[in-house]
C-alpha cells in the first residue's frame, strides 16, 4: 500500500473520531437551552410505523435562553414526541399545550456541572485513544510495507513523521472542543 494511502486512511479515522466527539458534546446539557439536546432523540411513531429523529418530526427552536420549543409538523405526533422525550434521559420534563411542547431547561447545580465536566473529559479521552489507535495501526502498516520492500527506510520515516503530525493536530482539535465545552459548563 502506498504511503499516501496509509496517511489518507489514518487521517480519515482521526477525522471521524473528532466529528463523533463534536456530535456527542452537542448532546451534553449546559445551563443554556440548545436544540442539540433533543434533535437527535429517537421517537417511536406508531402511526407512521417507524422510529424517527425528533428533527424529522418537528420544528425546534430556542426563543429564550432557558426554553426549547418543539412544534410538530403533524399534530397527531405530539403525544408520541412527548412520550419519547420523557423516555429519554435528558432530565427535562416536557410541557404540552396541545399544539406545541415546551422544554424548560433548569439551571445546573455546581455538583451536576462537575459530573458533566468529568463525563466530557472521559468522552474526549476515549476519542484520543481512537486517534492513537489509528496512529498505531498506520505505523504497523508502515512497518509491514517496509519489511516487504514496498517502502524505503526514508519513506517509512517520513510517513511515520506525517502520521505523528496528524495525531498531534487531531488531539489538539479534541483539546479545543473539550476546553470550549468545559467553559460552557462552568458559565453560570
Amino acid at each position: 500500500m502506498p504511503m499516501d494511502e496509509i496517511e489518507f486512511e489514518c487521517e480519515e479515522k482521526m477525522e471521524r473520531s473528532v466529528d463523533f466527539l463534536r456530535t456527542e458534546l452537542r448532546t451534553v446539557r449546559t445551563g443554556r437551552a440548545s436544540v442539540g439536546l433533543v434533535d437527535h432523540l429517537k421517537i417511536e411513531v406508531p402511526g407512521y410505523g417507524a422510529t424517527m429523529d425528533l428533527r424529522e418530526l418537528a420544528t425546534l427552536s430556542t426563543p429564550e435562553p432557558s426554553l426549547i420549543v418543539i412544534k410538530p409538523f403533524d399534530p397527531s405526533t405530539l403525544k408520541d414526541i412527548e412520550r419519547g422525550i420523557e423516555a429519554s434521559n435528558i432530565g427535562i420534563t416536557p410541557v404540552s399545550d396541545g399544539r406545541i411542547i415546551r422544554l424548560p431547561v433548569p439551571p445546573l447545580s455546581g455538583e451536576r456541572r462537575q459530573q458533566l465536566i468529568q463525563q466530557i473529559r472521559k468522552m474526549s479521552e476515549g476519542q484520543r485513544v481512537v486517534i492513537r489507535n489509528g496512529r498505531r495501526d498506520a505505523n504497523k502498516q508502515i512497518d509491514a510495507e517496509k519489511k516487504s520492500g514496498a517502502l524505503s527506510e526514508d519513506d517509512a520515516d517520513r510517513c511515520r513523521d506525517n502520521i505523528q503530525e496528524l495525531t498531534d493536530r487531531y488531539e489538539k482539535q479534541i483539546d479545543e472542543l473539550l476546553e470550549k465545552k468545559q467553559k460552557e459548563l462552568e458559565e453560570l
